[in-house]
């Protein structure tokens, strides 16, 4: 009996003591992971406040010309451009000039078939000719019912009354007025016939096409031995151009840069067939009417353009720079530097600056809208800072005041602020 209380007893201690390990075991794991955490976030904060290596890209601060332009796109044109046509249908018998022929005015370019029009002028003529002999005619009529009216007259009056009768004398009255009346209606007759003559005489001259101006021969649209029907509207024969030493390009201004547009700005241009070569221009009107594609509007404007070589063609596409503004010996500095703000100022308006904050993982939280880069692109005039290097390799603010930019640089005016000074534009972290 005493043996068995006393295995029950051992036993009952060997599982207390086994029990009361595996309590220990568990509570040093624990104390041992607290530390390890506490160790890892301990040095990443101290990593993250002294370990950074800070590098920073920097640009020269350049004194030069700031030229602000506009970009447009448009087609060259000739200053005039004319289609030759034909009031009249008929046979093209001959043509003088061809494509790129040099022409000048009133130089006859084509010829109809005139036989039918010279048939017309020959009877117009002939009815001109007979209409004149008809007047002739009513004139002598006219004389002799005169001249009877005359005599019937004195006699009546030498006879007193008694002959020849007042029926006779009021009937050659009425004679006279009906052959003063034939000679007027002959006299009409000969205008209406001069008229048709000189309209038939005026169509004959038009069977030869002249030139209407100096130029060059853009198109051909017919051939010899083809029939024009000219019943509906003219026929387009040529398409000239006048001299192609001067011509025009017609641009497309978007209307949010047409305000900066005005007539006798400078321009250069380029086109596809000579992409190295620039063209210059000047403005010579801004269009008010507004040209609407696709929802877009733009507004039309006309440069004149030399052209002594005749490199450039109608119908060319040219992209044009204007230049709108132009800043002389100005201090220019990259806008990527004034967009940059140091990364100590952004991470104090950004973050809390708390122990747990600066290491837990995840991107950085972006600046307050106070801190941000944009508050510092200022409208001209306006001031805005620009971050140098100070001898020990810190950045140091420095005001200046922007007074344009072509979207790369930004013309400043700053006191302290010398060419060849380096401006930061960017920071690079490094961890150690």
């Amino acid at each position: 009996m005493t043996n068995h209380s006393e295995d029950s007893v051992n036993e009952t201690l060997a599982h207390l003591s086994s029990h009361g390990g595996r309590r220990r075991l568990v509570r040093w794991l624990v104390i041992v992971v607290i530390v390890l955490v506490a160790g890892a976030i301990v040095l990443v904060w101290y990593q993250r406040r002294d370990g950074d290596a800070v590098g920073y890209q920097t640009q020269p601060v350049e004194q030069g010309d700031l030229v602000i332009t506009v970009t447009a796109t448009g087609n060259l044109a000739a200053t005039n451009q004319v289609e030759v046509g034909s009031e009249l249908s008929g046979i093209i018998t001959s043509m003088t000039a061809d494509f790129n022929d040099s022409v000048k005015r009133n130089q006859p370019l084509v010829y109809l078939d005139d036989v039918r029009y010279q048939a017309a002028v020959h009877k117009s003529r002939a009815e001109v000719a007979s209409a004149r002999a008809n007047h002739r005619q009513t004139q002598a009529t006219r004389n002799a019912a005169d001249k009877t009216l005359t005599r019937y007259r004195r006699t009546h009056e030498l006879t007193g009354g008694k002959s020849p009768s007042q029926e006779l004398i009021d009937q050659a009255e009425a004679d006279l007025e009906r052959a003063i009346a034939s000679v007027d209606a002959a006299a009409a007759a000969i205008e209406m016939a001069e008229a048709g003559l000189q309209a038939n005489e005026n169509d004959l001259e038009k069977t030869i096409i002249y030139a209407p101006i100096n130029g060059f021969v853009l198109s051909r649209d017919v051939e010899v031995g083809q029939t024009v029907a000219a019943s509906l509207q003219a026929p387009i024969l040529y398409t000239l151009a006048e001299d192609l030493r001067q011509m025009e390009l017609q641009v497309d201004v978007d209307e949010a840069d047409v305000g900066r547009v005005k007539e006798g700005q400078a321009a250069t241009f380029t086109v596809d067939a000579y992409p190295q070569q620039q063209f210059v221009a000047d403005i010579t009107q801004v269009r008010y009417g507004a040209v609407t594609t696709d929802g877009v509007v733009t507004y039309q404007a006309v440069l004149n353009v030399a052209n002594p070589d005749l490199l450039l063609r109608p119908g060319m596409t040219a992209t044009a720079e204007i230049v709108v503004e132009k800043i002389e010996d100005t201090l220019l500095v990259p806008n990527s530097a004034l967009r940059y703000r140091p990364d100590s100022l952004v991470r104090q308006a950004g973050t809390s600056g708390g122990l747990l904050s600066s290491l837990l993982p995840g991107p950085r939280r972006r600046p307050s809208r106070s801190m941000t880069a944009a508050d510092n692109d200022k409208l001209p005039g306006q001031g805005a800072t620009v971050w140098t290097l100070s001898p020990d390799r810190r950045p140091a603010p420095l005001t200046v005041h922007p007074l344009a930019t072509d979207g790369a640089r930004t013309a400043v005016s700053a006191d302290g602020l010398q060419p060849g000074r380096a401006v930061i534009t960017n920071e690079i972290m490094a961890v150690n």
